[in-house]
């Protein structure tokens, strides 16, 4: 796969790209990512990439002129997405890094200053994602979010193939709680159905375990979840068994 990412400030991306998984991958040659500095398609001697908005306001807007000229230089011929970073897109989650990990290639546009000429918006990009109901600085902490999130559903790029399938929000739930040694740490014991040997029973409490969790903390999950009949009675016990203040 591999990944593009125009923006202004392409230093920001040295730290996190070359460290833990996302290394492991480009060492692997599973994901090639190429920062472009988008003042190198400009056409001025200044390499001007924003100008005041028509019709005032405050701040500034980044010009269309370098956005085409580089996304039109980098686009491969097959079907590319071209994803701008925006506060004003649509919400980022699991099934939009496993959708964007089938791709061979994508292009992420790092937003700043007040935003992007509308015409990017309208002519150029073919998706728009926000990581989140909050304001950053531009969009590059974003795209560093989902490179990492993407990066991990490439198979190989983790040390096991099981394991981005139990992580939070892959199925749909939280994780279940994990354990190591010591078997005991300050008079905290690991729960004996863990100790057991029993897989199958092990596989049952990590799985009422997840649904416990969710149901606690992030009971909208609950209802788009894919449960058997069995499960969905489960959910009902555990509602029922919760102190009322916990109760949803």
């Amino acid at each position: 796969m591999r990944i593009d990412i125009l923006t202004l400030f392409p230093n920001m991306f040295s730290g996190p790209f070359n460290e833990s998984i996302i290394k492991r991958a480009i060492d692997r040659q599973l994901v090639s990512i190429v920062i472009h500095n988008l003042r190198d398609y400009t056409s001025d001697r200044h390499r001007i990439v924003d100008d005041y908005p028509y019709g005032g306001g405050p701040g500034m807007v980044l010009k269309p002129e370098p956005l085409f000229a580089a996304v039109e230089a980098i686009k491969g011929e097959v079907q590319t997405p071209v994803i701008l970073l925006t506060p004003q897109g649509r919400l980022f989650d699991q099934r939009a890094a496993e959708e964007l990990a089938t791709y061979d290639q994508m292009i992420l546009i790092c937003g700043h200053y007040e935003g992007v000429d509308e015409r990017v918006r309208e002519h150029l990009v073919s998706d728009e994602i926000s990581i989140g109901d909050y304001v950053l600085s531009g969009g590059e902490l974003a795209a560093m979010v989902v490179v990492d999130a993407v990066v991990r559903q490439l198979p190989g790029a983790l040390g096991s193939e099981a394991s981005a399938g139990e992580d939070s929000h892959a199925s749909g739930l939280l994780e279940y709680p994990q354990y190591t040694r010591p078997q005991v740490f300050r008079g905290w014991g690991v729960p004996e159905v863990l100790l057991s040997g029993n897989h199958a029973k092990i596989a049952r409490w990590r799985r009422e375990q997840s649904l416990l969790r969710t149901l606690r903390r992030r009971p909208d999950l609950v209802e788009g979840a894919e449960l058997s009949t069995e499960e969905r009675r489960l959910i009902e016990r555990l509602k029922r068994e919760m102190p009322p203040w916990r109760q949803v």
